[in-house]
């Protein structure tokens, strides 16, 4: 007898699945988690005149945070890519405050993970048509982790501009006011 279960395909696809909700979940968290050892007058900083400071970042990955729920739903890319584009940029415009970029993200990975609960284990392996040509379905499953890992790596840069050198494995809580 093996000593691993016997797994079913629909099995391992929805352990992929699982996985893929529980990456953007734990990405989500590391970058708040980053961002909230960033001080309050090192928001705004960049280190150049085109380089994004560390709020623009935020805005950023909230806008994008339900970017792919759509495609995750419909398994198909909007026909324009204005169409895809357009609401992403109006989210970030909208969103000037760090408390404003966690609330957009943490909701925006709210419905990806709902988004995410809809996947039949048949559409994984499928592709989906998009401007740069067939894509992976797997591809939009796993961007919203893959992308919050990439900018919290942006955060960790702007952290070491300032000479925040310190490895922060927990969440700093804001300061108390008296």
């Amino acid at each position: 007898m093996p000593w691993f279960p016997a797994l079913k395909w629909s099995d391992q696809m929805e352990d992929v699945i699982a996985t893929c909700k529980r990456r953007a979940t734990e990405a989500m968290e590391m970058f708040l988690r980053n961002l909230s050892h960033v001080p309050e007058d090192k928001l705004s900083w960049s280190p150049t005149p085109t380089a994004k400071s560390a709020l623009q970042i935020a805005a950023h990955c909230a806008g994008y945070g339900s970017a792919f729920v759509s495609i995750i739903s419909s398994g198909r890319f909007p026909d324009r890519v204005e169409d895809f584009v357009h609401p992403i940029e109006a989210r970030i415009a909208g969103i000037t405050t760090v408390e404003q970029a966690e609330a957009v993200l943490r909701q925006g990975i709210a419905e990806t993970i709902a988004a995410l609960d809809s996947v039949k284990p048949e559409q994984i392996d499928s592709t989906v048509e998009t401007p740069i040509g067939p894509t992976p379905f797997l591809f939009f499953m796993n961007i919203p982790a893959n992308h919050l890992l990439i900018h919290t790596g942006q955060i960790d840069y702007l952290q070491t501009c300032w000479d925040d050198q310190v490895i922060h494995l927990e969440r700093r809580e804001p300061a108390q006011t008296v």
